[in-house]
C-alpha cells in the first residue's frame, strides 16, 4: 500500500532551501532535534521546577502513579494487588501489559542505575524512536517540511511531558508509528510483528491491530488480493493483544473475562463514553475547572481532527482505522478521566492536516507558532506534576 505526497504543495523557493537542509543534515537527524528541543525544554522547566519544590526529578518522572506498578512488574513479576476498604476498588497488577516492565527489567540488568533509571531509558529511546516513525508519516503523507512540524506538533501536546515519563505511551507511539509507516511501504510482515509488540504494550494497543486487519480486509475483499503476507498480517495482528488477555483470564480462571474483570475493578470498562460525561460534570462542579477545561478541550479537538481527516479522501485507511479505534476506546471507556489526553498521545495522525497546513504557512509562522505551543506545553507539564498531582 502506497500513496503519495498530496496534502503540501511548495514554492520553488522552499523545495531549494529544504533541499539544501536536507542535504547537509541528514533528515532523521533533524526530525530527532526538533523532538529533543521541545521535550528537552519540557524536562529542564520540569527539572527547575521540581528542584525549587524541594522534589527529585527523577522520583517525579520516574515514580510517578503507574510508573510505580510498571517498576514493581519489572523488579518482582505479577502478583500484587492493593485493596482499598473505602471505595471497595481492588487494584491488580494483571491491569498492565507486560512488554515495558520486560524492557526495563532487561535494560537495568545492563546498565547502572536501577529500575527506574531503566525505566526513563526506555521510555526516552521509545520515545526518540516514536518521533522519527512520526516524521517518516508525515513526510511520506505530506512532504519533508510537513513531517518536521507534525513531529513538532506531537511533541508539543498538553500532556506530551508523559512522553518524557516512566510510562508506556511512548513505547506505544513508536510502535504504531512504525506499524503505520509499515502499512504504508506494503510491508505487511513488518507491520503485523509490530502490531503484535503494541498488543504486548497496553489495552489502547490493539487500535494497532485494528489498523493491520482493517487494510488486509480492504485488500482481500476490495483489491481481491491473495497474497499470504496480507493473510499472514490480517491474522497476527492481534495475537500479542489477545495473548496477554487469554493469559490474565486463565490465571484468575476465567479465560475468556478474567481480564476485563480486572479492569472493572479499577473502575475501568466500555461504557459508551457515559462514564467520561459523569466525570466530566463531577470534576466540574468540584472546582478542578483549568484541568477538567483542558480535558475537555483535548476530547474535543481529538474529535474534531478526526472528522477532518474523515473528510479529506487522501487520508489512508490504515491512519483513520488507528486513529478512529483509539478514539472509540478512549472516550468509550469509562475510568480516570483526567488520563484520557495520556490515551490519545500515540494518536499523532490527527495531527496530519494542521501540520499540512501550516507547512503551507510563510517559515516564520510556522516557528513562531510552533514555539508558542511548546513554551506552553512545557508550562502544563509542570503544571500536571507539581501543582494539580493529578493521577494520570
Amino acid at each position: 500500500m502506497a500513496t503519495g505526497r498530496a496534502w503540501v504543495s511548495a514554492s520553488p523557493l522552499e523545495v531549494r532551501a529544504l533541499k539544501a537542509v536536507r542535504s547537509a543534515v541528514p533528515a532523521t537527524v533533524l526530525a530527532l532535534g526538533v523532538f529533543t528541543a521541545v521535550r528537552g525544554a519540557g524536562v529542564l522547566v520540569l527539572g527547575l521546577g521540581a528542584w525549587w519544590a524541594g522534589r527529585d526529578p527523577i522520583q517525579v518522572l520516574g515514580g510517578s502513579w503507574d510508573s510505580g506498578w510498571y517498576l514493581g512488574i519489572a523488579g518482582h513479576g505479577y502478583g500484587r494487588t492493593l485493596m482499598w476498604p473505602g471505595t471497595g476498588s481492588v487494584q491488580s497488577d494483571y491491569a498492565f501489559f507486560p512488554l515495558y516492565p520486560v524492557l526495563i527489567r532487561a535494560v537495568s540488568a545492563v546498565l547502572p542505575g536501577g529500575l527506574m533509571a531503566a525505566g526513563l531509558f526506555v521510555a526516552w529511546a521509545a520515545a526518540a524512536v516514536a518521533a522519527l516513525g512520526v516524521y517518516r508519516v508525515g513526510e511520506r503523507l505530506a512532504g519533508a517540511r510537513a513531517g518536521l512540524l507534525l513531529v513538532a506538533l506531537w511533541a508539543a501536546l498538553p500532556h506530551a511531558v508523559v512522553l518524557t515519563m516512566a510510562y508506556t505511551e511512548s513505547l506505544l507511539a513508536a510502535l504504531a508509528a512504525w506499524a503505520l509507516y509499515a502499512l504504508l511501504r506494503g510491508r505487511w510482515l513488518w507491520a503485523a510483528g509490530l502490531a503484535v509488540l503494541a498488543g504486548l504494550t497496553r489495552p489502547t494497543g490493539l487500535a494497532v491491530a485494528a489498523a493491520v486487519c482493517a487494510v488486509a480486509l480492504h485488500a482481500v475483499v476490495v483489491r481481491g488480493s491473495r497474497s499470504p503476507a496480507v493473510w499472514t498480517a490480517g491474522l497476527l495482528a492481534p495475537a500479542g493483544w489477545a495473548a496477554y488477555v487469554l493469559a490474565v483470564g486463565m490465571r484468575v480462571d476465567d479465560p475468556l473475562g478474567g481480564y476485563f474483570t480486572v479492569q472493572r475493578r479499577w473502575g475501568s470498562r466500555f461504557d459508551f463514553g457515559v462514564g467520561a460525561l459523569r466525570s466530566a460534570e463531577r470534576v466540574l462542579t468540584g472546582g478542578h475547572v483549568p484541568l477538567a477545561t483542558t480535558v475537555t478541550v483535548v476530547l474535543l479537538a481529538a474529535a474534531g481532527l478526526l472528522a477532518v481527516l474523515l473528510v479529506l479522501d487522501r487520508t489512508p485507511p490504515a491512519l483513520l482505522a488507528y486513529t478512529g479505534v483509539l478514539l472509540l476506546i478512549t472516550f468509550g471507556g469509562a475510568g480516570f478521566f483526567e488520563s484520557k489526553p495520556r490515551f490519545l498521545l500515540p494518536a499523532f495522525p490527527l495531527l496530519l492536516p494542521v501540520a499540512a497546513a501550516m507547512a503551507r504557512a510563510r517559515l516564520r509562522t510556522s516557528v513562531v507558532v510552533t514555539a508558542g505551543l511548546a513554551g506552553l506545553s512545557c508550562g502544563y507539564g509542570l503544571y500536571l506534576l507539581l501543582v494539580a498531582r493529578v493521577p494520570l
